[in-house]
Parts: C-alpha cells; structure tokens; sequence
C-alpha cells in the first residue's frame, strides 16, 4: 500500500504541477477576455436568468427537465464534501493560501464551464428508444463534434469502469465526520448510504433531479447560515484572515503546531486542484448534466456556469475554509478531511456543530454520490446505444457503481483525494481540448445570443429557439 500510495502521490504532483495549472487558467483567462467578462461582471443579469429563475414555470425549448433542475443535478456535483474535506485538505496540505487560489481559479473558470454548457447543448443527442432523454458527455463531442467514433468508445469505457471510484472520498469523509459527531460504525454509515442512493438512482434523471432540487438548495442554505455564523462572531479577526491568505499565496506559510507549513507552490497547486474538484469547471461534467435541460438558447443556461461556481467555490468553499482558519483548527489539530471541518464548527458550537456539520457532510456526500452517477451513466449509455442493451446494462451499472465508495471507505483520505485528483486531470485534459479545438462553434453560439437572440427579444420579436440534436443532424 505504502508503494501504491508513493505512486499516486508522485503522479498527482506531476499531472497538477506547473503545466495543468497554467493551461487551466490560461485557458479561462483568455475564455474570460474574449466573452467581455460577460459570465462573470453581469451580475444582475446573470442572477435573473439563474436563480432568479428557478421557480418559473414557464419553459421554451427542447430537452428533457427544467433548466433549474439540470443545474440541481450539476450542483449535486459541485456541492459536495469537496466544498468541505477537500477545502480542509487544501488548507492542510496548501495552507491558507490554497483559498486565494481556489479564487483565482473559480474567478476564471466561470468561462470555462460556460463552455462545457454550451459544448453539452450542441452535441447532444435525443435517446427515444431506451430513454427518451436528451444526453451528451465528453464521448457524445468527440463523436460528434470529430467523427472520432473509435476513440470516444475507448473513452466511454474509461469513465464508466473508473468514474465511481472518485466517490470513495464521499463516503470516506462521511465516515469521518459521521464518527467524529455521533461514534456511529462506518460500515453502518455506508450500508445506509448505499441503500438510499440505490433507492433514489433507480428512478433516472427525473427521479435524480427532483431529490436533487430540494435537497441541494436546503442544505447548502444550512451550511451557510452555520459559516456565517462562525465569522459572525469572530468578525474582528476576518480582516487579519484576509491578509493571512493573501500573503500566503505567495509566500511561504510557516509551520505553527499541528500545521507542517505550505510552499507557494503548495498553495497554488491544491488550491487549483480542490478548487476544480470541488467547482468542476473545466472536467466536462457541466455538459453532461446541462445537455438534458429544457432552454431557449444554449448561451442562456450556460450562464448557470456562473451560478454554480460562484456558490460552490466563492461562498460555500469560503465559508469552510474561513471557519478552519477563524478557529485556528488546522493548527491545533492533526486531523484532515471532513474530520477537520468538524472539529471546527464543535469549537464554536459545541456538540451540536458537529452533529449539524456532519449532516451537512452527510447529505451533500449523498447528493453527489447521486450526482455523479448521472455523469457516469452517460458514458454507459454512449457505448451501448439507444438500444434494448442499453436499458438492461443499466440495471447492473448501478449495482457496480456503488460498489468502490461502500467497500473503499477506510482507506486514507490523502490517498482517495490523489486518485481523484489524477482522474480530474484525465477529464481536465479532454474537455479543455474539446473546447479549444471547437473555440470558433463556442464563440458563434454566444455571438448569436447576444447580437442576435437577445437583442430580438428586447425588440418584442419572438425568435425560434435555438435547439440542437445532433442524431437529427446526423439523418
């Protein structure tokens, strides 16, 4: 195991060093540039037309749920123990500067996971025969955006066989935090875990988006409250905590009791890395969940690119990480993960902060055990087809896909985290290819909603939607 660990340990470094992260953000800063900073800077529009949205009834377009509830799906995702172990293992093995980066990162990303969005609306395909849903991944562009039908098999089955072992550090910080709060086994926790989310992925999209729209909102709101309810009462201290992580992202961070101290370059590369496992801009899931949302234009829900990241990583991943720094946890104590979360709140509330925070680490553990299995499902349902097979596959895939996060839960957090991060870096590198090759179709589709769609619609006109489905292409 030591060797095992040695090997993925030496491998996440070389895969999120120097390079990725350059590209990452590189990419989302001339992303960013060419849209006018459009995704990021109209706020109020972008509000309006994501959250300020959600409870509308009124739909145009094709696809197969609401815009809202495909973003639910995503944000099952994105919201996550990433927002919580995964800020505590940045802060831990990155120091407080990790947070400025998580920033720095997010800020950009906005841009690229309103690609993906885009990406996923183009090239999707209607599935009638063993579905009926509109779906899209990383495979549906290859083969659809390409013609590289060989490669996007091969590409299928690696995201199939290999995705659900990403959400072994989902189960391994519930464990933690669960144990920590209220001495529950873990074998209890996971048994319980694995039940429900059989239960609930058995019902398919529908089912998956309306648990997803209730259950995502509620919690991520609890969370909040208890964050903010922490820097409430350490407010004399925020403005010193700011400067803290400022200075450490981009100087040494000094090493003070539990806390080894942190390189720049620690700080920067998880940082980067939490940050995009936790936000998810730039690995492709954004077009698989958004593929199958009910819009009038392609551009119009990318904009949940905004919303989604701006939750996740600008508040809830800065709620976490504020708190483990507020309370000085990541100093005085030797734990990681969601376990460091935990002791945090219980410093500021006592036994009942654990047990809230780890419901919270519970449910949204939950959640995106959930979610991810959507993400799954669609490389499945690319290699077998719209076709009886497919229908029947899917009754086993769901079996082995819990299988990894149920049976793996005890193995070392920092180990999980270093497999996730190098299956991160795989999808990273596939999806920022599919959208620097398909650049010139991603900047025509936004063009035409601003220049062309929106301005129509600001004129009174009533303008066809813009909808695609590239099985009706292909005939």
């Amino acid at each position: 195991m030591d060797a095992i660990a040695s090997f993925l340990y030496a491998l996440d470094d070389l895969l999120w060093g120097t390079g990725m992260t350059v590209l990452l953000v590189g990419t989302g800063i001339i992303l960013s540039i060419r849209f006018g900073f459009r995704y990021q800077l109209k706020f109020l529009f972008n509000i309006r037309n994501t959250y300020g949205s959600m409870f509308s009834k009124s739909q145009s377009g094709k696809g197969t749920i609401s815009g809202f509830k495909a973003a639910c799906t995503a944000l099952a995702n994105t919201i996550g123990t990433g927002n919580i172990s995964g800020v505590a293992t940045a802060i831990v093995s990155g120091g407080p500067g990790a947070l400025f980066w998580m920033w720095v990162s997010a800020f950009f990303g906005i841009s690229t996971k309103a690609c993906e969005i885009i990406i996923g609306q183009r090239y999707r395909e209607h599935y009638k025969n063993s579905m009926d849903e509109y779906i899209c991944d990383r495979s549906f562009a290859l083969k659809n955006a390409f013609g590289w039908k060989k490669g996007a098999v091969v590409l299928a089955l690696f995201c199939f066989i290999l995705g659900p072992w990403t959400c072994c550090v989902q189960t391994e910080a519930v464990v933690g935090s669960v144990k920590e709060a209220f001495g529950i086994s873990g074998l209890l926790t996971v048994v319980l875990i694995g039940i429900t989310c059989l239960l609930t992925i058995w019902g398919g999209l529908k089912s998956i988006s309306a648990v997803m729209s209730r259950a995502v909102p509620i919690m991520s709101l609890v969370y909040i409250a208890m964050g903010l309810g922490v820097m409430i009462l350490h407010y004399d201290e925020i403005p010193s905590v700011i400067s803290l992580i400022v200075v450490s992202a981009f100087s040494p961070t000094a090493a003070v009791g539990g806390f080894a101290g942190a390189t720049v370059k620690d700080a920067i590369q998880y940082g980067v890395a939490r940050g995009i496992y936790s936000n998810d801009a730039g690995t492709g899931y954004g077009m698989i969940a958004h593929a199958s949302a009910i819009t009038d234009h392609p551009v119009r829900q990318s904009i949940w690119g905004f919303g989604e990241v701006f939750l996740d990583t600008m508040i809830i991943c800065s709620i976490t990480a504020f708190t483990i720094i507020l309370t000085g946890s990541y100093t005085t104590s030797e734990a990681t993960s969601s376990t460091l979360t935990t002791i945090a709140f219980a410093s500021v509330y006592g036994e009942l902060g654990a047990q809230m925070t780890a419901i919270a680490v519970t449910v949204l553990a939950w959640t995106t055990i959930i979610g991810m299995y959507y993400t799954c499902e669609k490389s499945v349902n690319y290699a077998f087809g719209d076709t009886h097979a497919n229908k029947v596959i899917m009754v086993f895939y769901k079996i082995y896909y819990l299988i990894p996060c149920v049976i793996f839960f005890d193995v070392q957090a920092d180990i999980l985290w270093a497999l996730t991060d190098i299956l991160s870096a795989v999808y990273v590198g596939i999806t920022l290819f599919i959208i620097i090759a398909k650049h010139k179709e991603i900047f025509r589709i936004f063009d035409d909603f601003y220049k062309r769609y929106l301005p129509s619609l600001k004129r009174g006109e009533q303008p066809d939607i813009v909808s695609y489905d590239c099985r009706k292409e292909e005939k």
